[in-house]
């Protein structure tokens, strides 16, 4: 379904600075990003991936570029968004960053440390208010259990994208993934496959289902 068609995939967590030392950060390990791009260059695509710190590339045949932050990210995104056809948004962008790094190490010496944070850009909305008619964007979020279904939707609708993959919190470092896929046609997809005995799938056969899903999706409607 995908072969020739290029896809841009994003994963794993970005690096806030707080000083020259130390940064905010996420628990995400990339590898639901990893193996979306594994699943993706088997089934034919032209693949990039772009790819937060302390993750393990895939081996070979994915084209990786390196971001630390939401600002490297959205530099990445602002220069190769516009050239693929799909982009997948499986990174764990962090919400909010320190205000005004320090330039040094901030001594240990204080007594109590206060760090104003700004709130970063919704990177994934802002490839989607830019995308062009032929392209496909899906999103991710990471949500408690008990808010995911709703959230799940309202992200989908507000930051207009043409599907969303949800997850429950429990995803992030995990090695399975719980979620299910919502789309902007009103659709609950739940992935098919050899599922463990809590109800859950290796983050490996979730890739597979949602890249072979895209391909025949893209198809259908043209896109992509």
């Amino acid at each position: 379904m995908g072969k020739h068609r290029s896809i841009l995939i994003t994963a794993g967590p970005t690096h806030e600075a707080i000083d020259a030392v130390r940064y905010v950060a996420n628990r995400s390990s990339g590898r639901m990003g990893v193996a979306i791009a594994e699943a993706a260059r088997d089934a034919g695509w032209n693949v990039t991936l772009l790819l937060g710190p302390g993750c393990a590339p895939p081996r070979d045949g994915v084209t990786v570029r390196d971001f630390v932050s939401t600002a490297d990210l959205a530099k990445l995104l602002d220069r190769m968004f516009c050239d693929c056809d799909v982009l997948i948004m499986a990174a764990a962008v962090a919400d909010f960053r320190p205000a005004e790094p320090a330039k040094g190490k901030i001594p240990r010496s204080q007594e109590r440390l206060v760090v104003e944070m700004d709130r970063t850009p919704d990177l994934v909305a802002r490839c989607a208010s830019a995308k062009k008619p032929h392209q496909f964007v899906v999103g991710f979020a990471l949500e408690d259990p008990q808010d995911l279904q709703r959230r799940a939707h309202e992200k989908l609708r507000r930051k207009g994208l043409d599907a969303l993959v949800a997850n429950p919190l429990d995803t992030m470092g995990a090695e399975t993934v719980n979620g299910f896929l919502c789309t902007a046609d009103g659709q609950t997809l739940t992935p098919s496959g050899k599922k463990n005995k809590d109800g859950t799938l290796s983050k490996v056969a979730f890739a597979r289902w949602l890249i072979e899903w895209v391909g025949e999706r893209v198809s259908k409607t043209g896109k992509g």
